[in-house]
């Protein structure tokens, strides 16, 4: 009898998903975000909201424009995005989401132009910057109260399954019990809120400054970090009391690793500090818009890239590092610019100051 020797060797794998991931999650998230904080003022008139909810429709827009970019630099072969349209699966969400995204985007470009069609009409009466651009645009700047509803309706059926289906493409790996619960897709919206007002404060800031709407997003940057750390609790909670055996092997998973405990105890601090700093120091608005921003991505971060971390079999973790090409920093970099180009662009066609101060007097009236 000759004793076999069996030798199992963990092999580290290349990440999955890469940083074009996280900045496709991002990106959309600021954008349908941004895109609900807009409805209070342009759709509903709730006074003291027609300044923030343009701008904050300046983010949707900027974003929303900017995340499909990154999702087909994700794909690894972008030119065979048609392949989701032509070989359709029902069972995949990914599949869902090729159809989702336009619905979306279309609903979005058709309630900001019908939004913004007056104010373009306006820029172009004061021979602005590309005022012939802006009046061709405007096409006559007359309001239209109906179909301005109507686009919003379909922009909010468009975020609503933008927001079901990338929460769900995560949440359904099984794989994966870091990402395989149900509270992943709401801390996605959660945190995409939070985002998208801490954007809006920074445009705020660098326009009208108006201190009421400072102080408003303050208030909806607070309620959005209460709920995240709510949330937070319940999925500690459920890992710890073993009730939900996912929850407890994820957190077996990641509760040894110092990088994990480091990441835990940097969310918890940044969302306390934005908490307190929204709560009691509302005005601050450039710093707590930024902190919102910063909890946003790391998030996401941490959620793919050090999710990918944890291997589904054998032992330890991968280690990532991120590359400084096209599929690391400089995609990052290049990201960036594009939204550095779209925001100048569109604030070109319609200055930042006029887009929140004329449009407050005109909430006024």
């Amino acid at each position: 009898m000759n004793p076999n020797i069996v030798e199992t060797i963990n092999v580290a794998r290349e990440v999955a998903w890469l940083p074009w991931a996280v900045q496709y999650f991002f990106l959309i998230g600021l954008s349908y975000g941004a895109f609900l904080l807009s409805l209070p003022g342009v759709v509903f008139r709730r006074p003291g909201w027609a300044g923030i909810s343009r701008l904050a429709l300046l983010g949707a827009l900027v974003c929303g424009l900017a995340a499909p970019v990154a999702l087909l630099a994700d794909l690894h072969q972008p030119g065979r995005f048609w392949h989701f349209y032509a070989y359709f699966t029902p069972t995949s969400w990914m599949s869902w989401g090729a159809f989702f995204i336009p619905v979306y985007l279309v609903g979005l470009l058709t309630y900001a132009w019908l939004a913004l069609r007056p104010d373009l009409a306006r820029h172009a009466a004061a021979s602005g910057k590309l005022a012939a651009v802006a009046g061709l645009l405007a096409y006559g700047g007359h309001e239209s109260r109906g179909a301005l509803k109507a686009a919003a309706l379909l922009a909010l059926v468009g975020a609503t399954l933008v927001a079901l289906y990338t929460g769900a493409e995560v949440a359904v790996v099984q794989a994966r019990p870091l990402w395989n619960t149900p509270l992943l897709p709401v801390q996605f919206v959660v945190t995409a809120l939070a985002g998208a007002a801490g954007l809006a404060l920074l445009f705020n800031r660098y326009s009208a400054r108006n201190p009421a709407s400072t102080r408003s997003l303050a208030h909806v940057l607070a309620a959005t970090q209460l709920v995240a750390l709510a949330i937070g609790a319940l999925w500690l909670a459920l890992g710890l009391s073993g009730v939900s055996p996912v929850h407890a092997r994820a957190l077996a998973e990641v509760g040894p690793s110092a990088n994990w405990q480091l990441s835990a105890a940097w969310a918890v601090a940044a969302t306390v500090l934005t908490l307190l700093l929204a709560w009691k120091r509302p005005g601050s608005g450039l710093l707590i818009g930024l902190l919102a921003l910063h909890s946003a991505w790391m998030m996401r971060w941490s959620i793919f890239i050090g999710g990918q971390e944890v291997p589904k079999t054998g032992a330890g973790y991968y280690s990532y590092s991120l590359p400084l090409g096209p599929e690391g920093l400089m995609g990052i970099v290049g990201t960036a610019g594009l939204c550095v180009f779209l925001f100048v662009l569109i604030t070109t066609l319609l200055p930042l100051d006029r887009l929140a101060a004329g449009s407050t007097d005109k909430a006024g009236a």
